[in-house]
């Protein structure tokens, strides 16, 4: 009997076994696919993941090797906890979170020190009713400092160094009472923060290093790039274009890439934050305008807001008009599709001249003609007279798509007026011409006539 039941147990073993080991193969060919494209995506990432490891065996070399550990002692670990704390992705990252460290550890230090041998000086008596009062003092400069994590201009930039000063004053002023060679401790601690946080200062900056500032230029940049992509690619060629009639725009790639831009704020503001920490490098100045990518983010992505608006419209009557109706007037309707392809191509266009004009560090004066011709064409589409025989239904549904249209035209004006606002504060090349080049500046209001102000510069 038993050796039936053992059996039994060993062919479901067998049976089950198979099964385990290609499920276990299956997930760690899919971990392997998703690591590779990872790595794929951005090589950068490998980089980075090396430059820790260099980093962690620079700094343990304090613990294995016997002159440098007895000098430091078992606070060498803070080093190798520090590496691994303060190592970010981007230099802005390392240096925001290392000097944030390095200062909050010194400052906090040299309180905590200051309250130890003031209460030294008291006496065996006065120096218990000193250190209570520093207690008390260490809860109020406790609650002080943690509040002064809640003001946005603190949390962007100071939040971990407050932290650190947090922990550093509470740690020296309690240990102070029980633990004996204070300084020294102190020294200790000091001196292996510093080593950990000049080992990943050195190694962010000077092996292959990525910087915060060149990623926030280049993101700027590529999301305007995607909403020329979606105006001139998804509206004025397969909407309103050629390609109208070859169906739904779900699905599109261009379609999907606007819809980033909508989500880019937490990126870019951290990204702007680390760039203000990084010193001069490659094209950009150590006070390089950093505020105004930001400026440019949000008119671009205000300007995204009303293309997702538009797209929502055109989305609903692409599926409430797949039972088709026929055109009354066709004459109409196709004078209308022109008009609206030449606005998103026109449109698309400034888009895009903006963005390689911000990539290339250049000052563009073709970005405001395409405008200009965008606003005139949305003129000339509003003082169309439909024919006699059409429906309000299709009245409604050319005024409503030609609105929509006009509004992102308009929304594209103030992000051309930022684009030159930046290309003056960071001073990008001008074209160079027989003349000295000038900046054309769209209208600013598609209600009055067309126009475009060429201001030529002294």
């Amino acid at each position: 009997m038993d050796n039936a039941v053992g059996t039994n147990e060993k062919v479901g073993f067998n049976s089950w076994c198979p099964l385990l080991i290609f499920d276990s193969m299956q997930k760690l060919k899919e971990l392997a696919q998703k690591i590779r494209k990872i790595g794929k995506d951005d090589p950068r990432r490998v980089l980075h993941s090396l430059k820790v490891g260099l980093a962690l065996t620079l700094v343990s070399i304090f613990y294995y090797v016997n002159p440098l550990f007895h000098g430091l002692g078992t606070s060498t670990m803070w080093a190798v906890f520090t590496v691994v704390v303060v190592m970010e992705y981007t230099v802005g990252g390392t240096l925001s979170k290392g000097l944030n460290r390095a200062f909050a550890t010194l400052l906090a230090g040299a309180l905590g020190l200051g309250a130890h041998h003031l209460a030294a000086l008291a006496g065996d008596k006065g120096e218990p009713i000193l250190l209570g009062m520093f207690v008390f003092m260490l809860g109020k400069a406790a609650a002080m400092a943690t509040f002064s994590r809640f003001m946005p201009e603190i949390k962007a930039r100071y939040d971990y160094g407050v932290t650190i000063f947090i922990l550093t004053f509470s740690l020296v002023a309690v240990s102070s009472y029980r633990v004996e060679e204070l300084i020294k401790l102190a020294y200790q601690r000091l001196s292996t923060v510093a080593i950990g946080v000049t080992t990943c200062l050195c190694t962010s900056m000077f092996v292959f290093p990525i910087w915060a500032g060149e990623d926030l230029h280049m993101l700027v940049a590529a999301n305007l790039d995607k909403l020329a992509c979606f105006l001139e690619e998804g509206m004025g060629v397969e909407y309103f274009g050629e390609k109208m009639e070859s169906g739904s725009l779900e699905g599109k790639s261009f379609l999907q890439s606007y819809k980033t831009v909508l989500n880019s704020k937490a990126t870019e503001d951290s990204l702007a934050n680390f760039a203000r920490w990084e010193p001069g490098h490659g094209r950009f100045g150590f006070r390089h305008p950093w505020n105004q990518y930001l400026k440019i983010g949000a008119i671009t992505r205000h300007c995204a807001c009303s293309i997702d608006a538009l797209n929502a419209y055109i989305s609903t009557l692409q599926q409430s008009h797949k039972s088709s109706q026929t055109t009354t007037d066709l004459e109409f309707k196709q004078k209308v599709q022109v008009a609206c392809a030449n606005m998103s191509k026109e449109t698309g266009k400034a888009l895009a001249e903006l963005a390689s004009s911000i990539r290339e560090m250049k000052w563009s004066s073709i970005a405001g003609k395409h405008l200009a011709i965008a606003t005139e064409t949305a003129c000339r589409v509003k003082a169309l007279v439909p024919a006699e025989n059409s429906t309000l239904l299709e009245v409604l549904i050319s005024a409503t798509t030609v609105s929509l249209l006009t509004e992102v035209v308009r929304c594209t004006n103030p992000v051309i007026a930022a684009v030159e606002e930046l290309s003056r504060l960071a001073e990008f090349k001008r074209p160079e011409h027989g003349r000295k080049a000038g900046t054309v500046k769209p209208i600013a209001d598609i209600e009055s006539l067309p126009h475009a102000v060429i201001v030529i510069e002294k």
